[in-house]
């Protein structure tokens, strides 16, 4: 089953309540005891990071010179990262290191790649320094196999590149293999070469540690340090010394998830993938490419739209995190042109709407609507303004902020500061878009309310009249937690789910609100790896339904499953509830959601 991760659960039936906004660090954060910092040094180390929203990270190292080909052929390479090459193929150290004699980056220019940033709206940048290939691209007295004593360029790029941030005031981090090296003996992986047979802790002792001591007192202040790929040689003992090692050179620096030895970190990393809920509690960014690979590979022509990017953004805002969208530079230097084009095209539309973006917390709403995302910000006076970003207007040109009890102080346009109509409703608040507004797309509605957001916590239906019952949404008792996969930072097919199901006497309610009595089925998502059926009943009133849950074959395998019967709802306030009638194994489920649909 999967681990729990992390758990949020609604208070009681048809509740108010006063969601805690993102930025609100709760005491329980584990990275505060790594750090021995309290809930608000910790807020005032993240404040800048939490702000930016926005971030350029950069793939540029040797793999650049081979840009997804070896021997004048196109590679295959490990899920499509061209930046592995020398693993895919398991190339010898001796060959590998060729590449160097010929890397000669005579078009880099660190103040155009950092303006083109800034033109995008990014905040900070993060490069690799040194990725799972070994190689160095800067100075490093600890190897030799670096930009400067290795190739023909003999010119440290971080260096330019660190100078051009402080003129332009971006924020500069550095990402750093510390476990995968397959270059230095002793390093993780790389065992396809016998000569990279060697110590891990001379390793880390040798190379490793210098280098991180290297790349965090040479350039500057350096905003994030950017570990990857945990584990390996980076047993507890190790880990220990690194981050006393950032710590003592850098105390306010932020480290991500992946140093390894049972390390937090401040921020969690999921990649390549948008988290459901993102990670209430914690800070995190999801990276992502805008092609198919993190490094440059010359034949990756699958670029994503600016406005799936735009998107994207806006979606990793919605729910509290940063976007680290990335860029894989040329041999010779140069950011590829479908990169510059794209971002430029994101850094128009934040210039009109970046307002809904740098500063923002996540949305209240625990789900998103169809037609677009939410953010918050709160204003210095104690109200809250909500942003609406519309990607799509709906058909009826009626914007829903379901369950929101504050009083409406008045709502505009982004941009052009047009007045559209707010009002305060049984169900919410609704803005009326005007006619002009129906068919555009990806604009932003600023509503302005009294106080901090208060929620009506009851579930409503659908447009349709279903009720979609949401992990997120339940009260949960007993062992039962709110699961979100992909905390390990690495792509995930997993889903937002209730586990941990190991307590027979835990249950999950959700509140519903009917217009009118209603007949339902409930239909619901389940994993199980354990032997199928268990019986798990749905309650309401005096109505009892059996839910009967099949073996899927393991904990992220789901199926749709229905209960016998059909839940009839009267009108007004129902309180739903799951528990368990007879266990088979050591949990009956992971459940991924309830959904009650109308009888005909």
């Amino acid at each position: 089953m999967i681990s729990p991760i992390v758990s949020r659960s609604l208070l009681g039936a048809a509740a108010l309540v006063a969601p805690l906004f993102a930025a609100d660090t709760p005491a329980d954060n584990p990275v505060l005891a790594e750090r021995h910092e309290t809930a608000a040094q910790h807020d005032a180390r993240m404040a800048w990071f939490r702000d930016a929203r926005f971030g350029m990270f950069i793939h540029w190292g040797l793999y650049a010179q081979a840009a997804g080909e070896w021997d004048g052929k196109p590679a295959p390479a490990i899920n499509g990262c061209q930046e592995w090459i020398m693993c895919a193929l398991k190339i010898q150290r001796e060959s590998y290191a060729k590449l160097a004699t010929r890397f000669n980056p005579v078009n880099y220019d660190a103040d155009t790649w950092v303006r083109i940033a800034k033109d995008a709206g990014m905040k900070y940048i993060i490069i690799t320094s040194k990725h799972h290939e070994g190689f160095a691209m800067f100075k490093s007295k600890a190897s030799p196999y670096n930009i400067v004593d290795a190739t023909p360029y003999k010119k440290d790029p971080l260096k330019d590149l660190a100078a051009a941030c402080r003129k332009h005031g971006m924020k500069l981090g550095f990402y750093y293999s510390q476990n995968l090296d397959w270059y230095h003996p002793g390093g993780g992986s790389g065992e396809w070469d016998p000569s990279h047979k060697g110590d891990p802790e001379t390793y880390v002792n040798e190379i490793a540690i210098p280098q991180i001591r290297e790349i965090l007192t040479n350039y500057g202040d350096i905003a994030v340090l950017w570990f990857d790929i945990p584990g390996g040689v980076i047993n507890k003992e190790r880990a220990d010394r690194i981050q006393k090692l950032l710590i003592s050179c850098n105390p306010n620096i932020i480290v991500n998830n992946r140093l390894g030895g049972g390390y937090h970190g401040d921020t969690e990393t999921p990649e390549q993938h948008i988290p459901a809920t993102g990670f209430p509690g914690r800070d995190w960014e999801t990276c992502m490419t805008m092609n198919g690979t993190w490094g440059y590979g010359r034949n990756d022509h699958n670029w994503k739209s600016a406005t799936s990017l735009i998107h994207n953004l806006c979606d990793i805002a919605s729910k509290g995190g940063n976007y680290l969208l990335n860029v894989g530079p040329t041999d010779k230097g140069e950011i590829p042109a479908p990169s510059v084009e794209r971002l430029a095209q994101i850094g128009a539309w934040l210039k009109t709407n970046g307002e809904a973006i740098y500063g923002t917390r996540a949305a209240v709403f625990p789900q998103a609507p169809a037609w677009g995302r939410f953010t918050t910000k709160r204003l210095p006076g104690g109200d809250t303004v909500i942003h609406a970003i519309v990607f799509e207007a709906p058909a009826d040109g009626t914007l829903r902020l379901p369950g929101l009890t504050n009083k409406v102080a008045g709502a505009t346009v982004l941009g052009n500061g047009a007045t559209v109509q707010a009002a305060n409703s049984e169900s919410g608040v609704t803005v009326t878009l005007p006619e002009t507004l129906r068919t555009a797309k990806d604009f932003v509605v600023v509503v302005k309310i009294k106080g901090a957001p208060v929620l009506d916590t009851a579930v409503r239906a659908d447009d349709k009249g279903a009720f979609a019952l949401l992990p997120r949404q339940a009260e949960t008792t007993g062992s039962i937690k709110v699961q979100i996969p992909g905390s390990a930072g690495l792509q995930t097919a997993g889903k937002e789910n209730l586990g941990c199901w190991t307590d027979s006497k835990s249950t999950a309610s959700w509140t519903v609100k009917c217009s009118k009595a209603t007949g339902f089925t409930v239909q619901a998502v389940v994993s199980s790896e354990a032997p199928g059926g268990s019986v798990v009943e749905v309650v309401c009133g005096g109505q009892t339904l059996a839910l009967t849950i099949p073996a899927t074959g393991g904990w992220n395998d789901y199926r749709d499953v229905t209960a016998d019967g059909t839940l009839k709802l009267p009108a007004g306030v129902n309180t739903i509830q799951l528990r368990v009638k007879s266990l088979k194994g050591i949990a009956p489920c992971n459940l991924a959601s309830i959904r009650l649909v109308p009888t005909p």
